[in-house]
């Protein structure tokens, strides 16, 4: 399982990737594995505010239907619009090509608040 160190994770499973102030957003290796195969992708608009852990779309597989909870609060300033074709990206490459969002933090000190690659692993091994 790839679990980027450079990357914060939150209890429900996506991660965080600070970029020079803003912030990129997609799920977790775990939980595309957990899904199962991804077959659509629902995301916000850009200009959205997110709030933290609200809801801010959902990822459907072959098994079920699972809503993406907002790490951080922010507004969104980019969508991956190549989720909506090809959506299947979440299984093959979730920490690189299939980010998710990306927003301007409206409280980026809770970023702290998140937990590092290792405190993550720690997490899911106890589930």
């Amino acid at each position: 399982m790839s679990l980027p160190k450079d990357y914060k994770y939150s209890e429900e499973h996506e991660w965080v990737k600070d970029e020079d102030g803003k912030v990129r957003i997609g799920i977790t290796d775990f939980a595309q594995s957990e899904l199962g195969d991804i077959v659509f992708v629902e995301l916000p608009e850009v200009g959205d505010e997110l709030e933290a852990d609200e809801p801010f779309g959902s990822v459907e597989s072959v098994k079920t239907v699972s809503e993406l909870y907002a790490p951080i609060s922010g507004k969104v300033v980019e969508i991956n619009e190549e989720l909506e074709d090809s959506p299947e990206l979440v299984n093959e490459s979730p920490h690189d090509r299939a980010w998710m969002i990306v927003i301007d933090p409206s409280n980026p000190e809770e970023m702290d608040e998140l937990m590092d690659a290792d405190a993550y692993q720690e997490m899911i091994e106890e589930d």
